[in-house]
């Protein structure tokens, strides 16, 4: 069983960054394919950001791209999500996911199977 911790959540204001950290366990994290969701209050979880097992490929949603940054270290078990220009619609509960496999097709919650129990995110205005 792959365990997965997220950080790096708390409240900033708009226009400022934070970087989110997920930590997932077992000796092949350097195979997973790890993504990024988030979650608004009586919504499904949303996709964020995907890195591919070597880094090499990235995928964002529109509603981020030029501000956010997924990136990994294998070293350290942890893949980031570094998010600037922070505004208030990006207040939601974040997910880190990972998976053994490489997506297939759009990137959806069913891609992932691992996830751990989010971090809440807060930009006030």
């Amino acid at each position: 069983q792959v365990q997965v911790e997220e950080s790096g959540g708390g409240l900033v204001q708009a226009g400022g960054s934070l970087r989110l950290s997920c930590t997932a366990s077992g000796r092949t994290f350097s195979r997973y394919a790890m993504g990024w969701f988030r979650q608004y209050p009586g919504k499904e979880r949303e996709f964020v950001a995907a890195i591919s097992w070597s880094g090499a490929s990235t995928d964002y949603a529109d509603s981020v791209k030029g501000r956010f940054a997924i990136s990994r270290d294998d070293a350290s078990h942890t893949a980031y999500l570094q998010m600037n220009s922070l505004k208030p619609e990006d207040t939601a509960v974040y997910f880190c996911a990972a998976d053994p496999l490489p997506p297939s097709g759009e990137i959806t919650e069913n891609t992932y199977r691992y996830w751990g129990q989010g971090t809440q995110v807060t930009v006030s205005s």
